[in-house]
């Protein structure tokens, strides 16, 4: 279990992220219902959405989604930033509304902001709400998260196969990046680059090395001033690629002041609406995830 906290316990959901991997978790044995309708998105969601209402009991919600069109300060500072993902599959958009409905009638708010990404406004209402005295958790299973993680923010991780949820804390990030500070994490995100996200990095650094030059020169800029140490290959990209370190460093690094409200009684959790969830679970033929909300 969680920290306990009586009255600002924030959780914020990486929409898209928990989507997909809802989705792909029923890759060898999809959920179709008999309309034809895979439903494997939905169902997923759903569920971990369930589970974490129900053990966690957080005192405020909110899903956070991508704004449609792609287009965000990221690609207009590199428009290679996220080509080369693969089209959504059909299977997943086209439970994306029913998903909205879902939470709409959960009563849980959908956040969005035309030109930011989610993970943009998850990490600006994280900060935010640590300013008001909130504990937040940041529902993903992303790892560019730990870069905002601090004593009153954390990732939460659901979990896969029947395993628990897992939390990272300042503790856990620093360990699994082999840091001193989480803020860190954008500097070996910088060097290491991220083939999901086509962030280029710096060619013939990965994770260990990333890690080691961080752990020796503190951050990027640093390393940048310290050129003279390296040796061979390694020398020769550092300095023929420095501006290209900098620009990825600038993609890896989560905004945390996007202009997105933040306002706790927008976020606190609800009952949901019984007749609402009923009909779209009905429809969905969610029978035992009913059972256990209505």
């Amino acid at each position: 279990m969680l920290t306990p906290v009586a009255e600002k316990k924030l959780f914020l959901l990486d929409a898209f992220a928990l989507i997909y991997r809802a989705y792909f978790a029923f890759a060898k044995n999809p959920r179709v219902n008999s309309k034809g309708q895979n439903t494997s998105a939905a169902f997923g969601f759903t569920n971990a959405l369930i589970d974490v209402i129900q053990k966690e009991q957080p005192t405020h919600l909110a899903v956070v989604f991508d704004a449609p069109g792609g287009a965000t300060n990221r690609t207009a500072d590199y428009e290679h930033y996220k080509a080369n993902r693969d089209e959504m599959p059909e299977d997943i958009r086209s439970m994306i509304e029913p998903i909205k409905r879902i939470l709409e009638a959960f009563h849980i708010p959908v956040l969005l902001l035309e030109g930011f990404e989610a993970d943009d406004i998850i990490g600006t209402l994280a900060k935010r709400a640590e300013e008001e005295g909130f504990i937040t958790y940041m529902m993903t299973p992303d790892k560019d998260f730990g870069q905002l993680v601090s004593e009153n923010i954390f990732i939460y991780k659901p979990g896969r196969g029947g395993d628990p949820a897992s939390v990272m804390g300042v503790k856990e990030v620093c360990e699994k990046f082999e840091v001193k500070d989480p803020l860190q994490v954008i500097d070996i995100l910088g060097l290491w680059g991220d083939a999901v996200d086509n962030i280029p990095g710096i060619p013939g650094i990965g994770e260990k090395t990333a890690k080691k030059l961080i752990q020796d020169y503190g951050s990027m800029e640093e390393l940048f001033k310290h050129t003279d140490d390296l040796k061979g290959k390694m020398k020769e990209n550092v300095i023929a690629f420095e501006e290209q370190g900098r620009l990825s460093k600038m993609l890896a690094t989560i905004i945390i002041d996007v202009p997105v409200p933040f306002d706790p009684l927008d976020l606190r959790l609800d009952k949901p609406d019984a007749e609402k969830v009923k009909e779209i679970f009905t429809e969905l033929e969610f029978r035992n995830l009913a059972k256990r909300v209505i």
